[in-house]
This record gives C-alpha cells, structure tokens and sequence, in this order.
C-alpha cells in the first residue's frame, strides 16, 4: 500500500514528506506505544502506528527499517522527533483515528500486520 493512500483511508495529516515520499509502499503495519515491541517484532518496510509522539519513536522506525509513522490519537511529533525524521527522512503522519480504528481500516484494505507475515526470527 501506498503512502497516500494510507493518508487518505486515515485522513491523516502529512507532517513531513509529502512532496517526496507519498509514492513510498509499505508491505505491512505495526501498532504499539511500546518502543520494545516494536523493536522486538518490527520488520523493515512497516508502517509504524503510535502515541509515542517523542523522538524515541523516530529513533526506533530508523533501527526496524520502517518507511513512515502514522501517530494516532491526533498526536503530532515534538520539535526533536520532526527534526530528526526529517535528517533520517522518515514520513511522519498524524491522525485524528484511535489506534484500534487506524489498524482497523488499513488491514480492511488489504494492508497486513507484521503477524500475517510470519514471527521475526
């Protein structure tokens, strides 16, 4: 899927990267405000979801390999976090959506979570 169309289904903001990373595909997503979940089950090309609006969020999408992060609950990065993923030139989203219904709406259209791919080995 798509960066835009994640955008879209969420009718999220872009608060960085929509002029050079929309086109960008994601294989799958991956929810939690949990940094050491994610670290232990993400996978390079997810979607990272997450209330954890600081600049560990942006630091744990660069070690996974992740190619965007949608923060849910209209939570927006702080300054540290929005620099950072624009030096590690990670997307960054915002929604409005709850995490239950942003990863609700993307698996209904198709997009996998990291389970549906197998356990990280």
């Amino acid at each position: 899927m798509k960066l835009k169309e994640v955008q879209r289904l969420l009718r999220a903001d872009v608060v960085w990267g929509a002029k050079t990373h929309l086109e960008t595909d994601v294989a799958y997503a991956c929810s939690s405000d949990l940094m050491s979940d994610v670290l232990a089950y993400g996978r390079p090309g997810q979607l990272l979801l997450t209330g954890l609006s600081n600049a560990q969020s942006v630091r744990t999408a660069e070690i996974i390999e992740a190619r965007a992060i949608v923060y849910v609950r209209g939570k927006r990065p702080d300054e540290e976090g929005l620099e950072l993923a624009i030096l590690k030139k990670i997307p960054l989203f915002s929604t409005k959506c709850m995490m239950f219904e942003a990863c609700g709406i993307l698996y209904k259209h198709g997009l996998p979570g990291i389970t549906s791919m197998g356990q990280k080995k």
